[in-house]
């Protein structure tokens, strides 16, 4: 039955008017899936400010609170590669309900959980749900919009959503932790997550379409990134034990993809010089971003001693810039091509990471703000241009598994960065953080030759 019939309709007669065909606003279905994603983009950057409060509420040392940023990161990255055919088996209506839903009422689990324990199991949740929100509100955005130059503004509008929740999730996260308390940043999900799901009415509902699901390529990813995450975060001989258990996984991952027919991640993708440049570039990148967010919202707390507050505005001028950043990546790479940009990115960060090697102790905040705006111009600069290298190098028809393959990659990349800096910061503070921002910076120099090398080439088709 249609969407706009109801039991009345049948009964009307030839004499009566027929009334206008009501069809949903493309504008509100816009609007409610820019807020589901950026909810789930949100929530990835705004427990940072707050994990000192946090360890201090629970007693918890380092390695806890980086459980409590990769239980999130790595599932919603692991999830990722199959929440996509998820969301056209369902419809991507009734997968962005699920998701929305399940998110919020996770959300409100984190707040009230009572232990470490218990956060970390919910986040986990937020992340599973969070990966069916992402492509089920894409989804929503495209069958909203059927004119393709609409279509492109439309999802313009979606992605610099997500910008802004980037650019807002710090500040708001020292906000919220200040002025209330840290559990405040779980609980304002709720009221977001209830307008999500309203809005969700007025738009039309979606078709279910037949997609094939890699049930054990997806569970032995999500196994392999587990335990890998484990052996860094936890040494020792659990660690190692945990590392051999992910190397199995990751060995049973490739075979099983090699023989499927339809894989989470189909390994001829990259056969594509493009592809291969493109989520090695989208990992480094990650690692520098969210790698040097983690490290500074401790280092403005727990070294300098200062509030959450503070520490949240401390990240303004770096991920305020984000979004403009982004806008004016794609008009360069559709004036210069793809690689310009990308190579100007990678010279802003590195130098960025190379001036964030002076900041000690006693380096004053100010300072340290400044600094770390060319990290965020040089990443912002590249995330455009590497999406469009990446979706020219492929079939129109593997365009979608091209992007959740790259954004799972830059998500895992951005955890395990979180795992090992992590440790690193343990063993002495000054030291970790220097040698992880170096780590950054080697790891963007040799993705910037390589994409010095790829610039000027015909893209491969994969």
């Amino acid at each position: 039955m249609p969407l706009d019939q109801t039991p009345r309709d049948e009964q009307l007669t030839s004499s009566e008017p027929e009334l206008p065909e009501r069809r949903p606003s493309p504008a509100l279905t816009l609007a409610t899936a820019l807020l589901g994603f950026a909810l789930i983009t949100l929530d990835a950057s705004v427990v940072n400010v707050a994990l000192p409060a946090m360890g201090s509420s629970f007693g918890g040392g380092m390695s806890a609170l980086q459980w409590v940023v990769d239980a999130y990161t790595l599932t919603f990255a692991a999830l990722m590669l199959s929440t996509g055919a998820f969301s056209d088996r369902a419809g991507a209506s009734r997968a962005y309900a699920t998701g929305i839903a399940v998110f919020t009422l996770a959300s409100v689990v984190c707040g009230l959980a009572p232990n470490l324990p218990a956060l970390i199991g919910a986040r986990v949740v937020q992340g599973a749900a969070a990966a069916a929100v992402l492509p089920a509100s894409l989804s929503l955005v495209r069958q909203a919009y059927t004119e393709p130059a609409h279509r492109a503004r439309a999802v313009a509008v979606w992605a610099a959503g997500g910008s802004v929740a980037v650019a807002l999730g710090p500040v708001a996260g020292g906000a919220l932790t200040t002025l209330w308390d840290w559990r405040s940043i779980f609980f304002v999900n709720l009221p977001l997550g209830a307008v999500a799901l309203l809005l969700l009415l007025r738009a039309p509902r979606s078709q279910r379409r037949p997609a094939p699901l890699d049930l054990p390529g997806q569970v032995t990813a999500v196994v392999t990134l587990a335990a890998l995450t484990f052996a860094v975060i936890e040494g020792g001989p659990t660690g190692l034990v945990s590392f051999a258990i992910a190397v199995l996984a990751g060995v049973c991952f490739l075979r099983i993809e090699a023989r499927q027919a339809h894989p989470v991640v189909p390994l001829g993708l990259f056969r594509s010089r493009t592809v291969s440049m493109a989520v090695a570039v989208g990992a480094a990148n990650s690692v520098a971003f969210y790698g040097v967010v983690f490290m500074f919202s401790l280092f403005f707390q727990q070294v300098q001693g200062r509030s959450a507050l503070h520490a949240g505005l401390m990240f303004l001028p770096m991920t305020g810039l984000i979004g403009v950043t982004n806008v004016l990546s794609g008009k360069l790479a559709g004036r210069y091509g793809t690689w310009l940009p990308i190579l100007a990115g990678h010279g802003l960060a590195v130098a960025g990471l190379l001036g964030l090697l002076t900041v000690g102790t006693g380096t004053s905040a100010s300072p340290v703000a400044l600094l770390l705006v060319p990290l965020a111009l040089g990443c912002a600069l590249m995330v455009p241009p590497l999406t469009a290298a990446m979706l020219e190098a492929v079939p129109a028809e593997r365009a979608g598994l091209a992007a959740g393959v790259l954004n799972a990659a830059r998500q895992v990349a951005g955890g395990l960065a979180v795992a090992v800096f992590g440790v690193l910061l343990a063993d002495g503070f000054e030291t970790g953080l220097r040698l992880s921002l170096a780590i950054s910076a080697g790891l963007l120099v040799l993705t910037g030759a390589l994409s010095f090398r790829r610039a000027g080439r015909p893209a491969s088709r994969a």
